[in-house]
C-alpha cells in the first residue's frame, strides 16, 4: 500500500462556509465513509497565520509572517490516507468535501530510515 497526500485547497474568502457545521458533518460523513483507508487529517489555521523560512545567501534563515504563496487558494486542510494505488487515492479525493476548491493528491516519498 501507498499512503497519499490530500491537500485540500479552498478559497479563503469562502472560510467561514469551510468551517460551518454543514461542511463539519460533510467531513464526518466521508471520514465514516472512508475510515480504513484514512491515516490522518486536519483543518489548517487561515494562511494568514502561516510562518515561512526560507535560507538565505549568507547561509542562515529568512523567516517571514506569511504564506510561502500569495494565491487565491490556500492549503485549508489534508487528509493522509492508504490506497493501493493512484487511482485508488482518486477515488477516495473524490470524495472529500470542497467549498470553493479542490483537492491535490500527492504520493508520500518513502525516504529508507526516514522517522514515520
Amino acid at each position: 500500500m501507498t499512503q497519499y497526500l490530500l491537500l485540500i485547497y479552498q478559497d479563503e474568502q469562502r472560510a467561514d462556509e469551510a468551517r460551518g457545521p454543514e461542511a463539519g458533518q460533510a467531513h464526518q460523513d466521508f471520514i465514516a465513509a472512508n475510515g480504513p483507508a484514512l491515516r490522518g487529517g486536519n483543518a489548517l489555521e487561515p494562511a494568514i497565520t502561516a510562518t515561512t523560512i526560507r535560507p538565505d545567501r549568507a547561509g542562515g534563515f529568512v523567516v517571514t509572517d506569511a504564506p510561502f504563496a500569495e494565491t487565491k487558494e490556500q492549503i485549508g486542510g489534508y487528509y493522509l490516507i492508504e490506497a493501493t494505488d493512484l487511482d485508488a487515492a482518486i477515488a477516495v479525493a473524490k470524495q472529500v468535501p470542497m467549498v470553493g476548491g479542490g483537492v491535490e493528491v500527492r504520493p508520500i516519498w518513502s525516504v529508507p530510515g526516514a522517522v514515520g
